[in-house]
């Protein structure tokens, strides 16, 4: 336990045998006013008694006050084990003629804080809880409905299968215009016409409005985003229809998850039937296919096989779409359903693949060239609409597919020749284990398409995404990256160079080593540097550096690429250039195992630290500047130059004028320095040469020069005061000194109220921390021959005194309290703790009586100061904070107070009646304190405590 509880953990050690007494631990630990429990020391014993505190034998207290071993069960015990709770609730209704009115029964539940907010207490809760009920009761079918069909389909068609919700949003943010559309898609006309004339009406609109969009190609991206809009239309249709008749075969039991045609009543067949004859009635090819389609899963209802025939005859209707590009958006949404309602059934998917393969002949012809040639499309942009809906089709084909199948593809490919669109998709849509077997045979494939119809480099780029994920043969890699890079390089385009080049740079990091991925990055600094291609290739640019780090955990390895910084060079955007930084630094922290002072490193992460710190000005938010100066902290210690403390020092020099603006960054480094001089000394063990003495010299210099640039007045006194010990311990006595007095003297700029997280709190608990800090440091520290005696603790206490307290605060007092167990210690033949070969003030004195007298005078007036400020407080309403004072006083009287004297016993008598005549002293700390003075006065050398016990009353309060 400890003299007063403001002392922080650091100084902890220092006084954890000042109280010896398990009676005033109890006291700490049961409720009483903390900053006043603790702080107890005699009062008017000084007037009685010339030495005023009593011997102490430090050792023998530390041994009485060891906690004895007790033994526990843990057989039902767990720290995660709910806590139970036994609910009594009185049962209403009791019999007549009981002799009790109510009965109780109890039961073992866990309580939940959160169960209260529905209880029905409040009109609000009781709302909330009334609409719960409504949304529960109209949703539970639909629930139910939803998981069912979430677990049928999890059941057929695992997570590894990508869905088309994903592919659809990739298709939007591809495919896409700024360009406004106005299309009327209305399903009939306001004036009255015949049938024939409102149709022909509708595409004569129709048509005029596509002939008058300007934008290049811009009819093929609206039928891409149409086709999409048709998909999710119909996949609302379904829904509604399919659950629609589900709930009309609830009827008088729900079906079961399985269920048959035969178990579907009538009425539900009926109404499934009326379904289908509606949409035979559509004479539209497109629109009745789409439709039926969608509502493919109501076949169940009807017969077994159903799903089956329908599904070949969908397939074949296809064939009747004259637009090869809408066909296959058709053919995708047929696939698409499928995979729903029938993943089983490859047959028909199959089928629509190879009627797929069948219709390329239709871009080549007349029709379509001639389309193309008045909407001004190059065919290699017009193949691109293709490559989403092959993938898609190609995915259904080749998900769990064998091997096999991938070969039998890549044979209809070479038998099509030329048809790069089909061996992209390919690529795109198996297994990644797969293509990479057989990348040498798709590189020989690739090289013959021709590059008029689909760009080599993509072909390359789909090859490399495959390669990225697995691994090829090792003797054909460095093959392949040849017959690759030969094709990207030639790239003319920017953005196409770099969208293919980022995705080859994994499979070259996986691979090869530093000399092959310098080489790459060389070739993109190339393409990317003239006109400045690389500002609109951030993202990119950023992948290329994600992807090469976590292949280079050494460091040194990747700063010795010539080409990397200059990589790094073309991140000139401030923000894209941080978090590029930001994102080396974080690999470097985390896999660094060991310091370093390799100065190939040390330069490059110190650049790469100085971009970050530069980019902090007065707009950063103090988030992002936590941030990055732990970044930075964590690169400055993990450089060290070993027992070359003098480069060490240089190095944080350098650290401080580069790192100026982060006040965390500032901090380590005055840490670090600190620590830098506690080693050598380590080092030296305690062989202090003139060249060790310098040095140490020189980090106390550079911490008093650096820490008055800190903002935070707190950060700069703690500061003080470390530096100041870190001297101490060096035996650096002046520079101790100076340390020490710049604190005190600190100490009238400290503010009423500081900013922590955004809001203004009270600066009087951190305040009086670190008064408590200091003055356990004072108690080692020696007293200077030109500054009088105990000159450190009258300077503080006179700052204390002139320093403006908020209005009716004990705080002044509490650090008086705090002062005279210091005094107390400084009394004693032998300190509490001492600094090797630094003499403290039991040396210098040797208790001498005039050291005492001393001690004994400034004992005196602070506790005048006490004893006025306890009578302030005997009227109106600070009988609460008088009580709490005097019991600490006694608890003081008792810790380090002589006793036998019967004036100094009557004092703490009466200081204990003080504390509880009006009621507020907390009984169980009463309690156990008396208890704890009963068993001390069994010991022969405080058998004195007797007597006083007897006087010892408790009061209740009144």
């Amino acid at each position: 336990m400890y003299i007063f509880l403001e002392i922080s953990a650091s100084h902890a050690n220092k006084l954890v045998t000042f109280i010896m007494t398990p009676g005033l631990l109890t006291l700490c630990c049961s409720g009483l006013c903390i900053n006043m429990t603790v702080h107890i020391i005699f009062l008017y014993m000084l007037y009685v008694l010339h030495r005023h505190s009593r011997a102490r034998k430090y050792e023998a207290e530390v041994q009485m006050c060891r906690l004895e071993v007790s033994a526990v069960d843990f057989s039902d015990y767990h720290p995660l084990k709910a806590i139970t709770v036994t609910d009594s609730k009185a049962r209403r209704g009791g019999r007549k003629g009981s002799t009790s009115s109510s009965s109780s029964s109890s039961s073992s539940v866990v309580l939940d804080p959160l169960s209260s907010m529905l209880d029905g207490s409040d009109p609000l809760s009781l709302f909330a809880a009334v609409s719960l009920i409504k949304y529960t009761c109209a949703v539970s079918d639909s629930n139910t409905m939803l998981g069912r069909k979430r677990r049928e389909k999890e059941e057929e068609v695992g997570s590894d299968f990508e869905p088309w919700s994903s592919k659809r949003g990739e298709i939007l943010s591809r495919f896409t215009t700024t360009e406004k559309l106005s299309i009327n898609l209305f399903m009939g006309s306001d004036k009255t016409s015949s049938p024939s004339s409102a149709v022909s009406e509708k595409v004569r609109t129709r048509l005029e409005e596509l002939d008058d969009l300007e934008e290049v190609g811009l009819v093929w991206i609206c039928l891409v985003l149409y086709c999409l809009l048709v998909d999710m239309l119909m996949n609302m249709l379904s829904g509604l229809v399919y659950d629609r008749i589900w709930s009309m075969c609830a009827d008088p039991h729900p079906l079961p998850e399985s269920f048959s045609a035969d178990d579907v009543n009538d009425t539900a067949k009926e109404t499934c039937l009326n379904w289908f004859f509606k949409i035979a009635s559509i004479r539209e090819l497109v629109p009745r296919l789409y439709v039926e389609a969608a509502l493919l899963k109501c076949n169940r209802f009807l017969t077994k096989s159903g799903i089956q025939e329908t599904l070949q005859r969908l397939t074949a209707m296809i064939r009747g779409i004259g637009d090869p590009l809408v066909a296959v958006y058709a053919r995708a949404y047929l696939c698409r359903v499928g995979m729903e309602v029938a993943p089983h059934l490859k047959d028909s998917l199959n089928k629509n693949f190879f009627d797929l393969l069948a219709t390329f002949r239709q871009i080549h012809g007349e029709s379509v060239q001639n389309q193309l040639a008045q909407q001004r499309v190059e065919i290699p942009i017009y193949l691109t609409l293709y490559s989403p809906a092959i993938h898609w089709i190609l995915q259904c084909v080749a998900y769990r597919a064998p091997e096999v199948l991938l070969t039998e593809m890549m044979d209809r490919c070479k038998k099509l020749g030329n048809n790069a669109l089909l061996l992209n998709s390919v690529m795109w849509a198996f297994r990644a284990e797969f293509v990479a077997m057989r990348a040498t045979d798709f590189i020989g494939m690739i090289k013959d398409c021709d590059e008029a119809g689909f760009p080599k480099h993509l072909l390359f780029a789909s090859l490399g995404r495959s390669l990225s994920c697995a691994d090829p043969p090792e003797s054909e890699r460095l093959s392949i990256l040849n017959d690759a890079w030969k094709v990207i390089t030639k790239v003319r385009s920017p953005r196409d160079y770099i969208n293919c080049a980022e995705i080859w740079v994994e499979f070259t990091c996986r691979h090869f080593t530093k000399r092959e991925v310098n080489t790459i990055l060389a070739d993109i600094i190339k393409h990317m540097t003239p006109d400045r291609a690389f500002e609109d290739a951030y993202p990119q640019l950023q992948s290329v550096i994600k992807k090469i780090l976590p292949h280079f955990h050494d460091f040194s390895v990747l700063f010795s690429m010539e080409k990397f910084l200059p990589f790094l060079d073309m991140f000139q955007k401030d923000s894209v250039r941080v978090e590029v930084c930001k994102s080396i630094m974080e690999v470097f922290i985390k896999h660094q195992q060991e310091a370093t002072r390799d100065p190939v490193i040390l330069n490059a992460l110190l650049h790469i630290c100085k971009t970050m710190h530069d980019s902090v000005n007065a707009l950063t938010l103090d988030d992002e500047k936590r941030s990055l100066s732990l970044l930075i902290n964590g690169f400055i210690r993990m450089v060290s130059f070993g027992r070359d403390f003098e480069q060490q020092l240089s190095f944080c020099v350098e650290a401080r004028a580069t790192f100026c603006n982060l006040e965390p960054v500032i901090i380590h480094l005055i840490h670090t320095v600190n620590q830098l001089a506690m080693e050598t000394r380590c080092v030296m063990k305690g062989n202090h040469s003139r060249k060790t003495a310098a040095f140490v010299r020189a980090c106390a210099a550079y911490s008093f020069i650096t820490i008055p640039s800190l903002t935070s007045i707190f950060n700069r006194l703690n500061l003080y005061l470390l530096s100041g010990e870190v001297a101490l311990a060096n035996q650096c006595l002046s520079q101790a000194d100076a340390f020490l007095k710049t604190a005190v003297s600190l100490l009238p700029e400290v503010p009423r109220t500081i900013s922590i997280e955004g809001k203004q709190r009270s600066s009087e608990p951190f305040l009086l921390d670190f008064i408590n800090n200091f003055l356990s440091t004072l108690l080692v520290v020696p007293d200077h021959p030109e500054q009088g005696v105990l000159y450190l603790v009258r300077g503080l206490l006179n700052m204390v005194q002139d320093y403006t307290w908020e209005d009716n605060s004990d705080a002044k007092i509490r650090v008086y309290i705090s002062a005279l167990p210091l005094l107390a210690a400084m009394s004693q033949e032998s300190y509490l703790y001492t600094i090797p070969k630094v003499d403290s003030n039991e040396t210098l004195y040797g208790g001498d009586p005039k050291f005492i007298a001393e001690i004994n005078k400034l004992c005196e007036t602070l506790i005048g100061q006490v004893l006025d400020h306890l009578k302030g407080l005997g009227r109106d309403e600070g009988v609460r904070r008088q009580g709490s004072l005097a019991f600490s006083l006694f608890g003081c009287l008792l810790a380090h107070g002589d006793l036998r004297n019967n004036k100094l016993n009557q004092l703490a008598v009466n200081l204990w009646n003080l504390s509880h005549k009006h009621g507020f002293c907390d009984t169980r700390t009463s309690v156990r304190t008396l208890e704890y003075i009963k068993h001390q006065a069994q010991l022969a050398d405080l058998s004195h405590l007797s007597d006083m016990t007897a006087r010892l009353s408790l009061q209740s309060r009144t």
